[in-house]
């Protein structure tokens, strides 16, 4: 019974110092949560907790405030998860059901997660990798220039020009066009380059230069790093936390700045768990994050995430609530992009 209690005064300590921002006190907890104990149980349960690293005393005669491992500790152990608002839930829904392509749905996500939360929101774009091909075009551009257009299932659209040596016979890009999508549509993209390697010498000797150009094109598009960046929204929210971090936020912008960082770190995060993933405070590796907590899950069609999106903020975080929005527009973003 005990180590319920103690479970329970950690929820309470953790709930009135997220809303108050002040060291938490027995007295309080007793008078606000009903604990239905005196203030000096509550003081033993609170010394135990200290002592087992959950919660600590910022300075002598002071309340209590969650450590990084309380606030582990809570997540951990949540029971339920808030819902969003039926006004919240349309809001959403409304939005990005209106946006026009795959940039404006990451842009309209970004910005409506970092509204609900009130911190950081951060969208990683679907990889190129991990989707799959719905089109693939060619556009002549001049008598020698080729444009090829990737058209992938979540909306995302690259386009290369090329420089060929002759111009090309438009009976022949017309077949070229057909065999590409033939061969590579519905196919995850990473899968392309064993498939397409074959398809120039399924052309005429004078043609399989130009068709080997093509394919090359395709292939470096696929295989570019810039495919993976992420859009954020929000940055000023952290300006109403300042009083959160122990010197100034400067590390954390610096952090932000570093899109290597923020991307190395949801996609560790995707390795921690299938549904919505926590990093709080210290365990997210890099200094300038220390004082941070990440909620984040994937996105995707078909049940297949390609991508994730998150909030960052102060470890003093509406964890249950920012859970809830993230999940959300999560689910919302993928239903546009499926749609």
């Amino acid at each position: 019974m005990s180590e319920e209690r103690r479970l329970q005064v950690l929820r309470a300590i953790v709930d009135d110092y997220v809303q108050t921002h002040e060291p938490v006190g027995s007295r309080v907890l007793v008078e606000r949560h009903g604990l239905a104990v005196s203030p000096a149980t509550i003081r033993n349960d609170m010394a135990a907790l200290e002592e087992a690293g959950l919660i600590q005393q910022p300075h002598t005669s002071a309340g209590r405030i969650p450590t990084d491992k309380g606030y582990r500790l809570f997540v951990d152990r949540l029971s339920t998860v808030k819902h969003v608002s039926t006004p919240e839930r349309r809001a959403i829904q409304t939005l990005l059901e209106g946006a026009v392509d795959l940039d404006d749905v990451v842009d309209r996500s970004v910005r409506l997660l970092a509204q609900l939360t009130h911190q950081v929101a951060v969208v990683q774009y679907p990889s190129l990798r991990r989707s799959t091909l719905r089109h693939l075009e060619l556009v002549p551009l001049g008598p020698t220039r080729v444009l090829v257009v990737l058209i992938t299932d979540n909306g995302r659209v690259e386009q290369r020009a090329l420089e060929l040596d002759r111009a090309p016979d438009p009976s022949v890009v017309a077949e070229l066009r057909a065999r590409l999508n033939a061969l590579a549509s519905g196919r995850r993209l990473a899968e392309l380059q064993p498939i397409l390697a074959d398809l120039p010498a399924a052309f005429p000797l004078d043609d399989q230069a130009m068709v080997r150009t093509v394919v090359r094109v395709v292939e470096e598009t696929l295989a570019e790093d810039s495919e993976e960046r992420i859009v954020l929204a929000g940055t000023a929210n952290l300006a109403r936390f300042r009083d959160d971090f122990s010197s100034t936020i400067r590390p954390v912008l610096e952090a932000l700045e570093e899109q290597v960082v923020l991307l190395g770190l949801l996609t560790e995060m995707a390795e921690d768990s299938g549904g919505v993933a926590v990093r709080i405070g210290h365990e997210n590796l890099h200094e300038g994050l220390a004082e941070t907590s990440i909620v984040a899950t994937g996105y995707g069609s078909d049940g297949d995430t390609v991508a994730r999106i998150g909030a960052l903020g102060p470890t003093r975080m509406d964890y249950p609530g920012t859970i809830a929005a993230v999940r959300a527009v999560a689910r919302y973003l993928s239903r546009a992009l499926a749609g």
